[in-house]
């Protein structure tokens, strides 16, 4: 008996037997499970390709895809409808006291801590500061002291040399004033007596003289006639000859005398008075100068010594407030907060020194501290130049503060800061204008400055008015308008806004209650309808031409919208 098996032939369809004799099914032609196996498992990689399909596709391609199918469910839809809302602005910035005291090292000389107050606590008016080593002030104090003494003690000795000086005065003018006028009478006696005595005298004597001569030269006739009849002697008669030679001599003596007074002797002498009457003025007049001069020095010793006593008791009156200063007391209640803490550069000591202790030397005039008074606080909030505009003083806040963010604080808008502040190097374009508020009953709540803080601004109340969304807003050119749903997409409506809050704003013309707008800038194949340029740009619109408003816009095209911004875009601010 053969082993081997014939084969079938090729390309029929042939069994094969097991072992045991039976049969399986045919090779080469598949059942009907394996067949419908394969079916199950084909359709299975479809559906699985198809959902992949789907779920690649752009979501834009789908929402333009059900769009298109006039199916609007589950686009993000909003229906317009009358409400009211509140106008808030929210804003953020921290929170400072209103008051605060600067605490400065007002020493002049080496500042060296010996007592610190702790910071962080809470002090009262009177509590003691700080302390600084006060040895070498009470030193600089007694020097002081005795240079005060020794300036005092000179004022008064240069006074009284000045009481002495100007009785000196005195005394020598009136002995100078005297002279002159003895001077001056004698000038006046002299004129008034001497001289008129002294021509009178030489005119009585000329007269006697000539008197006596012309007795004489009778006498001498008579002598002649006598002498010749012999009556008389010789000698007689010489006699009266010499007698009335004599008599002559003594008439051109008297009118040489008065020849020689009159031109020599009287002008000398007149001469000589007046001379004493001026030496006496200008001797009262150097006199006076001179004394003058010893008062006017007199006087600039004792100023020079009231000023260096003057001097003295100021250096000992800023040493004893500097000795005072040496301790610091807190002029006010407050919270201490040491320089080293504040952010601001150029505070005290540094940003990089550490805080003061005990030894510390301290420069003059250094910041030591700050007492902020905090059972007042404010909030400093930053609000964009574009609502800066909006905020007034006495509109009602509402404050969170990072510490106790579940606890809300009252306050009102104090003042909005004249300039802007820059945004820095990170927003160099940005301007954000500081809001002042005061917050109200916040001794309980123990906040501290520097505290972050968010709040809302109340600018009013808008009532029952036709409101959306702000993200439904969009607008180009000077057109605002809204997306609303049609047949086929999304057309564009022009709106008439009013008054905004963050999240909603006024519809004033151009919706109705129960309107659609689409929540969301529609892609440019869901847009249908765009208003026309007129509307948007009017100024570039050329009159003698009209516009149609294309139905779409081509795939890929670009839609130049923007969202309007929320409150900033409001004309009116009303509540």
């Amino acid at each position: 008996m053969s082993n081997e098996i014939e084969q079938p032939p090729e390309g029929s369809v042939g069994e094969v037997a097991n072992g045991d004799g039976s049969l399986d099914a045919p090779v080469g032609k598949p059942t009907k499970a394996r067949q419908s196996r394969r079916v199950i498992f084909i359709s299975f990689l479809v559906v699985i390709a198809a959902i992949a399909t789907w779920m690649l596709m752009p979501n834009s391609s789908r929402r333009a895809t059900e769009v298109a199918g006039g199916n609007f469910n589950g686009l993000e839809l909003h229906t317009v409808d009358r409400m009211d809302f509140d106008m808030i602005i929210p804003v953020s910035g921290e929170l400072a006291a209103l008051r605060q005291v600067e605490v400065r090292n007002l020493l002049e000389g080496r500042s060296v801590i010996t007592e610190l107050v702790a910071e962080g606590r809470r002090v009262q008016k009177g509590d003691v500061l700080v302390k600084f080593a006060s040895e070498e002030s009470t030193d600089k104090i007694k020097d002081m002291q005795d240079k005060l003494k020794t300036a005092q003690a000179e004022a008064v000795a240069n006074e009284q040399a000045l009481a002495i000086k100007e009785n000196e005065r005195l005394s020598e003018i009136e002995k100078a004033e005297l002279q002159v006028k003895l001077s001056q009478l004698a000038l006046e006696g002299w004129t008034n007596g001497e001289l008129v005595s002294k021509r009178q005298l030489l005119a009585t004597a000329v007269e006697a003289a000539t008197i006596d001569a012309d007795r004489q030269r009778k006498r001498f006739g008579e002598s002649e006639s006598l002498v010749a009849k012999g009556f008389i002697s010789r000698d007689e008669y010489e006699k009266d000859r010499i007698a009335l030679i004599q008599a002559d001599a003594k008439v051109k003596q008297s009118a040489l005398d008065i020849e020689v007074y009159e031109k020599f002797q009287r002008p000398q002498d007149e001469a000589k008075k007046i001379s004493d009457v001026e030496q006496a003025l200008a001797e009262r007049k150097r006199t006076e100068q001179k004394k003058n001069s010893e008062i006017v020095k007199a006087q600039s010793d004792l100023e020079s010594s009231q000023f260096r006593s003057k001097t003295a008791l100021e250096r000992l009156t800023q040493g004893q407030r500097q000795l005072e200063n040496t301790t610091i007391i807190s002029p006010t209640d407050g919270l201490v907060v040491y320089a080293s803490s504040l952010e601001s550069g150029g505070w005290g000591r540094g940003g990089d020194a550490p805080p003061p202790a005990i030894g510390t030397e301290l420069k003059p005039n250094e910041l030591v501290m700050i007492i902020p008074d905090v059972s007042q606080m404010v909030a400093y909030l930053k609000v964009s130049e574009a609502l800066s505009g909006r905020i007034k003083p006495d509109q009602e806040v509402t404050i969170f503060s990072d510490a106790n963010p579940t606890v809300p604080i009252r306050g009102t808008v104090m003042n909005v800061s004249v300039l802007a502040e820059s945004g820095g190097w990170r927003d160099p374009n940005r301007r954000d204008y500081k809001v002042r508020v005061l917050l109200n009953d916040v001794e309980s709540l123990a906040l501290k400055p520097s505290m972050r803080c968010k709040a809302s601004i109340l600018l009013g109340r808008a009532t029952d008015v036709l409101s959306i969304p702000v993200q439904a807003v969009f607008r180009q050119g000077i057109a605002s308008f809204v997306y609303t749903p049609d047949s086929e997409g999304f057309s564009q409506r022009q709106v008439t806004l009013g008054r905004s809050s963050e999240m909603d704003i006024e519809v004033v013309t151009g919706l109705e209650s129960g309107d659609q707008v689409l929540l969301r800038e529609p892609t440019a194949e869901e847009v249908v309808s765009r208003l026309p340029s007129e509307v948007t740009n009017p100024k570039e619109q050329d009159p003698t031409k009209t516009s149609v408003a294309p139905k779409s816009k081509p795939a890929g095209a670009t839609n130049q919208t923007q969202v309007v911004p929320p409150i900033a875009n409001s004309p009116v601010t009303g509540s």
